[in-house]
């Protein structure tokens, strides 16, 4: 029977591995196999392939057939070179120790290549995330800017309009200073004129008491005249009061009406003049009752 070399899947949908596995020809894909030396995974950067070069050389060097896919990963593992210089050991064209001397020196080389690719790999897939992250740094820094210019823009309209507003504000208190200002003016004049009037009235009202004392002291001689005079009267009267005791007596009701219809201002003036009248009156009538007696 023939025997190949080739891969079985596995894994789940869209993230297929392959077993790499040695069985007959007549075998489904998916089916019976003979061994299994190796995995193949395609999902990574680079691809992984994990193969027993062993294995895969001796079933190489007994006859067994690879697919091309599988031939292909052989090379790149180095199993396909390895044979070839196997066959010239065994055809005596070289020796093994030259053989071994020659894979040495390609499989340093072929390491150093998958190394350097690894390294280019992940170099570029990192330039790849700083741009992205640069793109997106750049793009939030817009944005943010974007932002900031709506925010200066509405604060300096907000800043404008109360610079309207205070301008306006200004203009109606100039408006008003000057609408208060002939007002003020106009009050000032007023008080000033109060201010010259009572200055005016002040030598008026000044010689109004001095004229008042002047005129205090001349009556009051007068009113000290008054009871000398009355003291003269009574004296004059009192011998016709002693002749007529019984006539004073009778006129006496008739004088009270008389006197009650005098105006009440002499009666007011003439009070401090009847007092020693008065003091005078109780001696008269004692003087009459001794009369009387005798």
């Amino acid at each position: 029977m023939s025997v190949k070399i080739r891969l079985a899947r596995r894994g789940r949908k869209k993230l297929a591995i392959y077993d790499v596995v040695v069985a007959d020809a007549r075998a489904p894909r998916d089916g019976r196999f003979i061994e299994k030396i190796g995995t193949y995974n395609p999902n990574t950067d680079p691809a992984s392939i994990n193969i027993n070069n062993e294995r895969a050389l001796k079933w190489l060097l007994n006859g067994a057939q690879p697919t091309d896919t599988v031939k292909a990963m052989l090379s790149y593992r180095g199993v396909m070179l390895k044979k070839h210089l196997q066959v010239g050991v065994l055809k005596g064209a070289i020796t093994q120790e030259q053989a071994d001397a020659k894979f040495e020196a390609w499989l340093t080389e072929k390491e150093a290549k998958i190394a350097g690719k690894t390294e280019s790999i992940k170099k570029t897939k990192q330039d790849l995330r700083d741009k992205a992250l640069a793109a997106e740094a750049a793009k939030n820094q817009a944005r943010l800017d974007a932002i900031k210019a709506r925010e200066e823009e509405a604060q300096a309209a907000i800043a404008a309009e109360e610079a309207a507003a205070a301008a306006e504000a200004a203009e109606a208190a100039g408006e008003t200073a000057e609408a208060e200002a002939p007002v003020e003016e106009a009050a000032a004049e007023t008080a000033e004129a109060v201010v010259e009037e009572a200055k005016a009235e002040e030598p008026v009202a000044e010689e109004a008491p001095e004229a008042k004392e002047e005129e205090t002291p001349a009556e009051e001689p007068a009113k000290e005249e008054t009871p000398a005079a009355e003291v003269e009267e009574a004296k004059a009267e009192e011998p016709v009061a002693e002749e007529t005791p019984e006539v004073k007596e009778e006129e006496a009701p008739a004088e009270e009406p008389a006197k009650e219809e005098e105006a009440p201002a002499a009666e007011a003036e003439e009070t401090p003049a009847e007092e020693p009248a008065k003091e005078e009156t109780p001696e008269a009538s004692s003087e009459d009752e001794d009369k009387a007696k005798a």
